[in-house]
């Protein structure tokens, strides 16, 4: 284990310190006997404590965003592989994970040499609204050059909250000068399932292409309006590209 490096470090305050874990070890034993909720207020309070002075007191300067992450990591890891923490930079991908729904642009790309391209503007969603389409190059996003930015670098900056505008500079197939779209962000919600029908009289398909809350439900919706007006006799669930994902 590596050995924690402090500056010079009074003995009176390590005292001192020695002295209120004592007594807050006294009097919470006194108080809360047997109480659970006091251990974790214990040690949190030396952690906290702990973390204070390594920040002051460290030998070299130290990242105290990084020194919590690594604790948070190392402590979620020593209980199972699910149970996770979702930074608030990340909310938006855990929502998009569970819901199928985020806040941007709605459409599909993906990158083309240095630069990244619109695939599929969804239909009814602001970039189709905006008047993007397929093979539209990204060359700068609110102002800032989009050149060598990967495919997440670029999502990242398009999502955001609803309502909220992004203003695209855009080169366009057949067209000498660049344009640029202004596009307000809204709510997109991606349907688990985007296609079901019959394949023949008897036999019914239903393509399945996201796990999200509501998959479950929208399987159901599928299979009973298929069995409603059909002579149904069989189902062809069809789950290629499913990446699985989370459902109640």
């Amino acid at each position: 284990m590596k050995n924690i490096k402090f500056r010079y470090f009074p003995m009176k305050l390590l005292v001192f310190l020695t002295f209120i874990f004592i007594n807050i070890s006294f009097a919470g034993l006194c108080q809360n006997s047997g109480n659970t909720n006091f251990e974790a207020a214990k040690n949190l309070e030396i952690f906290s404590t702990l973390f204070k002075e390594l920040n002051v007191n460290y030998v070299d300067e130290i990242k105290p965003a990084e020194l919590i992450q690594d604790g948070i990591d190392n402590m979620l890891e020593s209980l199972d592989p699910y149970t996770n923490y979702i930074p608030e930079s990340e909310i938006e991908d855990y929502e998009f994970m569970t819901t199928g729904q985020y806040g941007g642009i709605g459409a599909l790309i993906h990158k083309n040499g240095d630069y990244v391209v619109i695939s599929e503007p969804y239909e009814n969603f602001p970039a189709a609204k905006a008047g993007l389409i397929p093979g539209d190059k990204i060359l700068e996003i609110n102002g800032k050059s989009a050149k060598g930015k990967s495919v997440n670098d670029v999502s990242d900056i398009l999502k955001g909250q609803p309502g909220t505008t992004c203003t695209l500079k855009i080169e366009r197939f057949g067209q000498k000068q660049s344009i640029e779209k202004t596009v307000i962000r809204q709510k997109i919600t991606i349907d688990n399932i985007p296609y079901f029908g019959m394949l023949n009289d008897k036999v019914g398909y239903i393509r399945l292409s996201g796990f999200t809350q509501d998959a479950s439900k929208e399987v159901k919706n599928a299979f009973l309006k298929l069995k409603e007006s059909n002579q149904l006799k069989g189902i062809i669930l069809d789950l290629r590209g499913n990446g699985g994902g989370f459902n109640e």
